[in-house]
């Protein structure tokens, strides 16, 4: 089942839709979807290495858009929308204790969750819930998403091929390890906040 999913996106990273797909789940994950874009965004560097940029680009654009949406949310939307999201990732409860610390020291938390596997949405949330500048934080989401997609893509322009193979050999184990991070990232939010 596990090859058959990989050989029906790696098709999909080839269709005329593999790009409206990248944008729109990069534009979701930053504010509510749980799976990260890398799931279209490797496959297609792989399908299309020449392309690499562009792919950086466009998650990076829509995550940052994305971004803005989960801000929207807990800036305007928080007890009707951005309560419930921030209660699936168990993070309701530690609200009133961060609001002050994260106005002061949140640009860093959206960086590090824009560059790393946990839930970046739960801070796109806080951050509109807690009132973080949002230059401060459209500035940091912009760098810390874009470090991510590019260095991404960027390595698999690189080194696409053996990367390719590599992940065709131990199909099983890297998918083991992404729900592995996957997991962390939640549980992070979790024990956290």
């Amino acid at each position: 089942m596990l090859r058959r999913l990989y050989d029906w996106t790696m098709s999909l990273a080839q269709t005329r839709y593999a790009e409206g797909a990248l944008a729109g789940v990069s534009f979701a994950e930053s504010s509510f979807f749980p799976i990260p874009p890398d799931v279209l965004l490797i496959p297609m560097v792989l399908a299309r290495r020449l392309a690499w940029i562009r792919y950086a680009v466009l998650c990076t654009v829509a995550s940052v858009f994305g971004a803005l949406v989960g801000y929207a949310i807990g800036a305007f939307l928080y007890e009707t929308i951005g309560q419930p999201i921030l209660a699936f990732y168990n993070a309701e409860h530690s609200f009133e204790r961060l609001a002050e610390w994260y106005n002061r020291w949140g640009g860093w938390g959206v960086l590090f969750a824009a560059i790393t596997p946990f839930p970046y949405k739960v801070l796109t949330i806080f951050s509109g819930a807690t009132g973080l500048n949002l230059a401060v934080f459209i500035v940091v989401s912009i760098i810390g998403r874009g470090l991510r997609f590019f260095i991404v893509a960027a390595l698999l322009y690189r080194y696409g091929q053996p990367i390719r193979d590599f992940i065709e050999r131990r199909l099983g184990l890297l998918f083991t390890l992404f729900m592995v991070l996957l997991v962390g990232g939640f549980l992070a939010v979790r024990y956290v906040f």
